[in-house]
């Protein structure tokens, strides 16, 4: 049957959205599971004017009374874990066991930033002058719009709501049309958990709703997550109020493997860089340069488990890979593996697929293409699903070359049992994020975010705080003295 999920929260309040219905569909049984409302731009500017009148008193709240709600927040999440995982599981098809580690990393993160809130600290600026005295202090900006992707919506929406949160911001809160509803539940829970009225209000819909959201001028700061034809769409809202904008978009990442590399983990790496949450992630390794020394070794080892990964039910605990998350992705994947075949790549495993029991289902094989050059489409475009584009390099500089040679920089990933080659490597990307000898390893406190066309502006850490608060500069004078400036020799 489907669920009921037309009410978007307001104020504090659960209120039906004004304009059209719109489902989400499971991509496993093909079935619609839930039925939601658009917010109109009507609505959109009542979620606004919510947030802007709690915006004061909330900014007022001591940090440690911040923290404390939190912490509340952060353990409903881990309280609810499998009911919320279950619901992403339905809206997305990632598979259930990655979707409850990534909100209970969520929930990591709401206390991590718990324990933020009061402590938010200034500097003391040494001035020329010895009887001036200087000081910064962070301030809250008011209004943010966080608006998430369809991958991983809590996970996501952790990365934004609680820094803005814990720096006293309130928030209006926009998670993708295709999974919407594991959001309107952690609504419930912040209600629950005793968030004032206006402090979070969340509100569904498409690009109609997002552009009343990102084009309002109350709103002081906007954090989005997804592809980079929208985020020029938010950029182009938000530039005539000049608000700032925190981007978290695609990324086509290179993840090398050197031939002194222990070349278990490497494959085992590699594996879970682009089939983990069946490669619908911003961060999947999506390009693995292998040395030529061992290229061969490589592409058979990574061909043979790629046809051994399990596709299912993502609600089995046997499932290893789940459905592509709505039909338009799914289309797209496959096309992005028709145009490979088409440009000379060498396919070595999967494609399209059927799975028996589930002829709705979006499934795509995990995919790997051999022999793929730089000029090639699937060397530059992100696809945003479990296909692997294998490329060969020479040595180090080639190495380096091919992996900056995209508009992305998001992530990359070096594996190499020569610490110096690692560290100078390193030092040469242009990602925002390297690992070394792992891949897709978070930490609250490690922040995250891209260069070029992968964003700018960074979440999770300390880092993500001071993206939602403005610096204060502070002078006072204690010299006492009535000196005239204006008159000479006084």
């Amino acid at each position: 049957m489907t669920k009921d999920y037309t009410n978007q929260f307001v104020d504090g309040m659960w209120v039906r959205g004004s304009g059209p219905e719109f489902s989400s569909v499971d991509p496993f049984s093909g079935r619609e599971w839930v039925r939601l409302t658009s917010a109109t731009r009507e609505d959109v500017a009542r979620a606004i004017g919510a947030a802007e009148k709690a915006a004061p008193e909330w900014a007022r709240t001591p940090g440690v009374e911040r923290g404390r709600l939190l912490d509340e927040l952060a353990g409903a999440l881990r309280d609810n874990l499998d009911a919320l995982a279950e619901i992403e599981t339905h809206d997305s098809g990632k598979v259930y066991r990655e979707n409850k580690a990534q909100i209970a990393f969520a929930a990591r993160n709401y206390h991590f930033h718990a324990g933020n809130a009061d402590k938010l600290t200034g500097e003391s600026k040494p001035l020329d002058n010895y009887d001036m005295v200087d000081f910064t202090t962070r301030e809250p900006i008011g209004v943010t719009a966080l608006i998430t992707a369809c991958n991983s919506p809590l996970s996501q929406l952790a990365n934004k709501l609680a820094p803005a949160l814990a720096a006293g911001n309130t928030a209006v809160v926009k998670p993708s049309e295709h999974a919407s509803t594991s959001t309107l539940e952690f609504a419930r829970l912040a209600e629950e958990a005793g968030f004032p009225p206006g402090v979070i209000n969340v509100v569904t819909g498409a690009g109609e709703t997002g552009d009343a959201l990102t084009s309002d001028p109350r709103v002081g700061k906007i954090s989005f997550t997804g592809g980079v034809g929208t985020a020029r769409r938010v950029a182009a809202n938000a530039a005539p109020n000049l608000v700032p904008c925190v981007f978290e978009l695609g990324g086509k990442s290179a993840n090398i493997i050197f031939d002194d590399a222990h070349l278990g983990r490497a494959i085992v790496g590699a594996v879970a860089g682009i089939f983990a949450a069946g490669g619908q992630t911003c961060i999947a390794g999506s390009r693995l340069l292998v040395q030529d020394t061992i290229y061969d070794e490589v592409v058979t080892a990574l061909a043979a488990r790629a046809g051994e990964i399990r596709l299912g039910d993502p609600m089995d605990p046997a499932t290893e890979l789940g459905p592509i998350t709505h039909r338009g992705q799914y289309e797209y994947v496959l096309s992005r593996i028709d145009e490979a075949i088409a440009d000379g790549a060498r396919l070595v495993a999967g494609g399209r697929s059927d799975v028996d029991g589930a002829p709705d289902a979006l499934f795509v094989r995990p995919t790997v293409f051999a022999d793929v050059t730089p000029e090639m489409r699937l060397a530059q475009h992100e696809v945003f699903g479990p296909v692997l584009a294998i490329m060969r390099f020479r040595d180090e500089a080639e190495a380096v070359e091919m992996a900056n040679g995209t508009d992305y920089g998001l992530a990359s990933g070096i594996w190499t049992t020569d610490i110096t080659r690692a560290h100078r490597v390193a030092k040469r990307l242009a990602a925002g994020t390297v690992w070394i000898n792992t891949y897709r390893t978070s930490a609250a406190q490690a922040p995250f975010g891209g260069v070029k066309r992968s964003g700018y502006g960074r979440e999770r850490g300390t880092e993500a705080l001071l993206e939602y608060t403005r610096t204060k500069n502070t002078m006072i004078d204690l010299s006492g003295s009535d000196r005239d400036p204006f008159r000479l020799g006084t």
